[in-house]
C-alpha cells in the first residue's frame, strides 16, 4: 500500500469528520451555522496543513495537497449543472456521499436551508490546509518544487470548474433572488399582524363607538374566520365588535379568528375548517377546486379596494396605461426607456399563484400569457429549502403591485410611488366613482350548505352602516353607500 494512503485518509477523512462534530459544539456559542462551520474547518485545516509539512508528510509531493481543491470544485460544478443551482434539490444528498467526512455539516446545512456550505465547507478546509502548509514552508525558508504540468493542470481544472458553477449561479440569479422570507404569522405573513390581533390589548382595530346591532354570544355559534393578509384587519375588527368577550374566547378557542393567508385559507373554507373567508375574487383554479369539492360559493361584497402598481420614487415614470401593464407582464416591454424612464431593465415582480393580487393581475392580462415570475430560495426552517415566487424588492428599476390599503396602510412603505393608470390616481374618490380602472371587491366568501345560523345575519351586518363604518375606518372603500 502507498505510504501516503493512510495519512490521506486521516487528513481528508477522519479529521474533517471530527471537525464537523466540533461545529455543533461551536454552534452553542456562535448562533450561525455558516460562521461555526467556517471557524472550525478553517482553524482545523490550517493546523492540519502546518502539521503535514512539519512531519514531512507529502513534502515531496505537494500536488496531493492541491488536488482536493480541484476535486471539490469539479464536484460542486457538476451538481450545480445537474440541479440548475437549486440547493433544495435531492441530488445534493448524493453530493454529500462524495464528501462523506463533512456529511454531518451537510445534513445540518440542509435542515437549516444553508446550501452555500456545499461549496464553502470543503473549500474552506482545503484552502486552509494549503495556507498552513505554505506558511510552514516559507517560515522555514523551504521553497517547494512542483511538477509544473501537474500544477497548471490542477489550477486550470479548479478555475474552470469554479467558473462553471459560478456561471450557473449567475444565470439563476437573473430569475431567482436571495431569500427575504416571511418573518411573521408562523411564516405565512410578510407583515406584523399583531396590531390587528383581537387578543392584543393595545391593538389598533377601529371601534364603532356604540353598541353593535348584531352580537354573537356563544363561541359554538361564532363563525370561524380566515382570509387574505390584507383582509385580516377587516375580519378582526368585525369579530372584535360582534363576538362577545372576544379576547377570552380567542384565548380559549384560538381557531375562531385565524390567519393562514389566501391560498391556505381558501383550502380551509372548502374543507369546512373555516366558515367565512375574506379576500378578493377567487382564481379560476380556486373556483374549479370548489366545483370539484361539490361546494357552491356565496360571495358577499363588503368593501371596495384599488389594485395598485408601484415603483421606486426615483423612477421618472408616473403613469402607465392598461395596455402598457399588459405588455410589461407579457414580456413585450422590457426597459423603462420605452415608457419615458431611464434606460434600465424592468424588474417586474409577481405574487404566488392563487393569491388575491396575482389573480387580479391574471384577470387584467385576460388571455395574454404572463412572463415567468422571479423566484427566491427560502429556507424552510427544519425542512430544507424550497423555491417560491420572490417577494417585492424596492430596486430602482422594480415594478410591483398590491392592494392600496396593504401597500399604504398595513405595510406602509414611504419609499414606493403609486402609479396612475390611464391617467387616474388610485384615490378614494377615483375608486368610488370608477375613474380608476383597477378596482376590486373585498368579499366575505362562504359555502352555501354551511349550517351555522349566525352566518347569514353576520353577512347582513357587514353590509349595514355599522359594518361599512368599520370598513371605511380601516382604509377600504364602502361597498354600500
Amino acid at each position: 500500500m502507498d505510504k501516503r494512503v493512510v495519512p490521506s485518509l486521516l487528513y481528508y477523512g477522519v479529521i474533517p469528520l471530527l471537525l464537523s462534530f466540533l461545529t455543533f459544539a461551536i454552534m452553542e456559542f456562535v448562533n450561525n451555522v455558516i460562521a461555526a462551520t467556517l471557524l472550525s474547518l478553517t482553524m482545523g485545516g490550517f493546523f492540519v496543513g502546518y502539521f503535514i509539512l512539519k512531519k514531512g508528510t507529502f513534502r515531496d509531493s505537494l500536488i496531493i495537497i492541491l488536488a482536493p481543491l480541484a476535486y471539490t470544485a469539479v464536484l460542486w460544478a457538476a451538481f450545480m449543472v445537474i440541479t440548475g443551482g437549486f440547493y433544495g434539490a435531492e441530488a445534493w444528498l448524493i453530493y454529500s456521499i462524495f464528501h462523506v467526512a463533512l456529511a454531518p455539516i451537510y445534513f445540518f446545512a440542509m435542515l437549516m436551508g444553508e446550501g452555500r456550505l456545499f461549496l464553502w465547507g470543503p473549500l474552506s478546509y482545503e484552502l486552509s490546509i494549503v495556507l498552513g502548509a505554505f506558511i510552514f514552508l516559507f517560515s522555514r525558508k523551504i521553497w517547494p518544487v512542483f511538477h509544473k504540468r501537474r500544477l497548471y493542470s490542477i489550477l486550470t481544472i479548479f478555475i474552470l470548474a469554479l467558473g462553471t458553477g459560478a456561471a450557473v449561479q449567475l444565470q439563476r440569479s437573473k430569475t431567482v433572488l436571495p431569500s427575504y422570507g416571511f418573518e411573521y404569522g408562523g411564516g405565512y405573513s410578510s407583515t406584523d399582524l399583531t396590531p390587528y390581533d383581537v387578543v392584543n390589548p393595545d391593538n389598533k382595530l377601529p371601534k364603532l363607538g356604540e353598541e353593535p346591532t348584531f352580537k354573537i354570544s356563544s363561541p359554538s355559534e361564532m363563525p370561524i374566520l380566515d382570509g387574505a393578509e390584507a383582509a385580516y384587519p377587516v375580519y378582526s375588527a368585525f369579530a372584535n365588535e360582534v363576538y362577545e368577550n372576544i379576547r377570552k374566547v380567542v384565548g380559549d378557542y384560538p381557531e375562531i379568528v385565524t390567519f393562514t393567508n389566501t391560498i391556505y385559507a381558501y383550502d380551509r373554507l372548502l374543507t369546512g375548517d373555516v366558515d367565512i373567508y375574506f379576500g378578493a375574487e377567487p382564481s379560476k383554479e380556486q373556483q374549479e377546486m370548489a366545483k370539484a369539492a361539490g361546494k357552491e360559493l356565496v360571495m358577499t361584497p363588503i368593501g371596495k379596494e384599488a389594485f395598485v402598481f408601484f415603483v421606486n420614487p426615483s423612477n421618472k415614470v408616473n403613469s402607465l396605461s392598461v395596455n402598457e401593464i399588459k405588455r410589461i407582464y407579457s414580456g413585450d416591454i422590457k426597459n423603462w426607456a420605452e415608457l419615458g424612464g431611464r434606460a434600465e431593465k424592468i424588474v417586474a415582480f409577481q405574487r404566488p399563484k392563487n393569491s388575491g393580487s396575482q389573480t387580479l393581475l391574471e384577470k387584467i392580462m385576460d388571455n395574454t400569457p404572463l412572463i415567468k415570475p422571479l423566484k427566491e430560495d427560502v429556507p424552510e426552517g427544519m425542512g430544507g429549502i424550497i423555491e417560491q415566487v420572490a417577494d417585492y424588492r424596492n430596486y430602482d428599476n422594480s415594478l410591483g403591485f398590491s392592494f392600496r390599503f396593504f401597500a399604504t396602510g398595513m405595510r406602509a412603505n414611504p419609499d414606493i410611488k403609486l402609479l396612475a393608470i390611464n391617467g387616474a390616481e388610485p384615490t378614494p374618490e377615483n375608486i368610488a366613482n370608477g375613474a380608476y380602472p383597477f378596482t376590486a371587491n373585498l368579499y366575505a366568501i362562504t359555502v352555501k350548505d354551511n349550517p351555522k345560523p349566525a352566518i347569514e345575519p353576520f353577512l347582513t351586518w357587514m353590509r349595514s352602516p355599522q359594518g361599512q363604518n368599520l370598513i371605511e375606518q380601516i382604509g377600504y372603500i364602502k361597498a354600500v353607500e
